[in-house]
């Protein structure tokens, strides 16, 4: 597959990106957060809810309690929940897994996690895991060590930020938070890795702008409508960097991970292996501004995007 160099291209196109993780919240925030799905560039997306009803179930997610944002009343003791797992494995559903230990750093919470995670996968070989956002370098490492039912999900904004953007910046501020420039630059490799590992999840998680600027704001990142650009364009900013080379950076390794492993891990029908039906989306440098924020339309609801300010590339649909 031939290699890309996004510093000096003018437009790339790419099949339908697919969303592994992303929250679209409920009732006015819904209804401003979906329409942004296609505008992202995704034509699949799987959401994270506390409750829903569906006829069909490809995960369970398990929060450890307290980790993240809402997980006030999550699992205490994960061994406790192992004739759950058993029967998951039994039924082939995903546990889609936050991993961070409750109750000690966040720095340090997702690398103390990582003997959780072994521990599991050498328990239930077959039972399928995503250790959902992964953060750091020790995750990375985890997840390669593993079996191939061991799986990642990236989001777009651990490939931008770093701790001290978090730090200085509430609208950078996320669970599980933004590590070392070591850790993102592990996770930018990862992403190009080609060794379909690691596929993409957003997380993006909108909160209104009260919520973010109070103290103690919420942690969450808010990319759904720009996020397959700011992916691409975090590549394009490690390789001006020299953090990945491009040699890496190849089409289907982009690809991959931005639309193809997930679905195959999920065993979701890819429409783009359908010669009738190719859905693909096209990025352009046209000097678009991702906006300083997106209000409901009745302006109670106000959301400031992920990088709001920055420019990014344009997504069309080309088909």
């Amino acid at each position: 597959m031939s290699n890309i160099d996004l510093t000096g291209l003018s437009h790339i196109d790419l099949p339908a990106t697919a969303d592994f993780h992303c929250h679209l919240r409920q009732n006015e925030m819904m209804e401003l957060c979906t329409p942004l799905i296609k505008a992202g560039g995704c034509d699949a997306v799987f959401t994270i809810a506390t409750a829903a009803r569906s006829k069909s179930i490809y995960g369970v997610k398990l929060y450890p309690a307290g980790v993240t944002t809402n997980s006030q009343d999550g699992v205490l003791d994960i061994e406790q929940y192992y004739p759950v797992f058993e029967a998951m494995q039994a039924h082939d559903l995903v546990l889609n897994l936050h991993g961070e230990t409750p109750g000690i750093s966040a720095l340090t919470a997702e690398a103390e996690f990582i003997p959780q995670l072994q521990k599991l996968h050498n328990t239930f070989p077959r039972l399928r895991i995503v250790l959902e956002h992964v953060s750091t370098r020790e995750g990375i490492e985890a997840v390669r060590k593993c079996g191939p039912t061991v799986k990642a999900t990236i989001t777009a904004h651990h490939l931008w930020v770093t701790t001290n953007d978090a730090e200085q910046n509430v609208f950078s501020f996320c669970k599980p938070i933004a590590k070392a420039p070591e850790d993102r630059i592990a996770l930018l490799r990862a992403a190009v890795d080609g060794s379909s590992k690691f596929f993409f999840g957003s997380d993006s998680a909108p909160h209104p702008i009260q919520s973010k600027k109070q103290s103690g704001g919420a942690a969450g990142c808010f990319t759904q409508g720009w996020c397959t650009a700011l992916v691409v364009g975090a590549l394009e900013h490690a390789l001006r960097q020299g953090w990945i080379s491009k040699a890496q950076v190849t089409q289907g390794a982009l690809e991959g991970f931005l639309s193809k492993y997930g679905r195959a891990f999920y065993k979701i029908a890819d429409p783009n292996d359908q010669a009738s039906s190719k859905p693909q989306i096209r990025l352009t440098r046209r000097g678009e501004i991702i906006p300083k924020s997106v209000k409901s339309l009745d302006g109670q609801i106000e959301v400031i995007p992920f990088r709001s300010g920055h420019e990014i590339m344009s997504l069309s649909w080309i088909k």
